[in-house]
């Protein structure tokens, strides 16, 4: 897989950036939009494919991409298919600030060192070439404006900036709510982008311990919670944290 082309999760980041504060859009959501994105990235590469909710390594040859090649092999490792909200709702601390400092490294986005209350360092990301944002957005306005079904990977970012709730940045007030609801509509173009992005959506609703299942045979009670009563609980993958700052604080 070549770098020539920018990913998934680092468009979906570059959308995220506030030009005029520095910080990150919807930042609790953000994190699980970007491990969605890297499963997207890696189904378009071919390395992995949906099965029904779950998600399963065909080709565990590297892409080229770190990030994205520590994320295969640790699904390679689980040994079968693994649910798309489970994986999404695993704790992935530090995958924004990975990004970040990767968009910097490639000259996408500067770091501004700054405080927070006087006292808390803080590091802000400017973006250093706003026509590559500006080509981003195009892309979904496009989608949006024209209707015509986007391409997959169009289609899968507009599919997981609905999901992490970038509409109400990208399109504001009641004037861009017929663009919001277009952004949701553009879901259905991509299989894959609508399979992840319906996993994040369930994190963020605490649906990631209830999988969607046929109901239970005769002779077997339902347990709340969607469970038989033969079945253990399932773990509950692991939250964001409520009250995160917008800002990425540099330690």
């Amino acid at each position: 897989m070549g770098r020539s082309r920018r990913t998934i999760p680092e468009e979906l980041l570059l959308l995220a950036l506030d030009p005029a504060t520095g910080t990150t859009a919807q930042p609790q959501s953000l994190d699980l939009g970007l491990a969605g994105a890297q499963l997207v990235e890696l189904a378009l590469a071919g390395r992995i494919a949906p099965d029904g909710d779950r998600i399963a390594v065909v080709a565990p040859r590297p892409t080229g991409d770190p990030t994205l090649d520590c994320a295969l092999e640790l699904l390679r490792r689980r040994g079968a298919p693994v649910r798309a909200v489970n994986w999404i709702g695993g704790p992935r601390l530090g995958l924004r600030q990975t990004y970040l400092s990767h968009l910097e490294r490639c000259g996408m986005v500067a770091a501004v060192p700054g405080q927070m209350c006087g006292v808390l360092p803080t590091t802000r990301y400017q973006a250093t070439d706003t026509a590559i944002s500006r080509e981003i957005r195009a892309r979904l306005d496009s989608a949006i404006r024209t209707g015509v079904p986007p391409d997959p990977r169009t289609a899968a970012l507009a599919a997981l900036a609905h999901a992490v709730g970038l509409g109400k940045h990208l399109y504001p007030g009641n004037e861009g709510r017929s663009s919001r609801s277009r952004l949701r509509d553009l879901i259905r173009h991509d299989p894959m982008g609508g399979l992840v992005a319906h996993a994040v959506m369930d994190v963020q609703n605490g649906a990631a311990a209830q999988p969607r299942r046929s109901p239970a045979p005769a002779g077997r009670q339902a347990a709340p919670g969607g469970r038989t009563a033969a079945e253990p609980a399932r773990g509950v993958p692991v939250q964001p944290r409520r009250g995160s700052m917008a800002r990425v604080v540099a330690h």
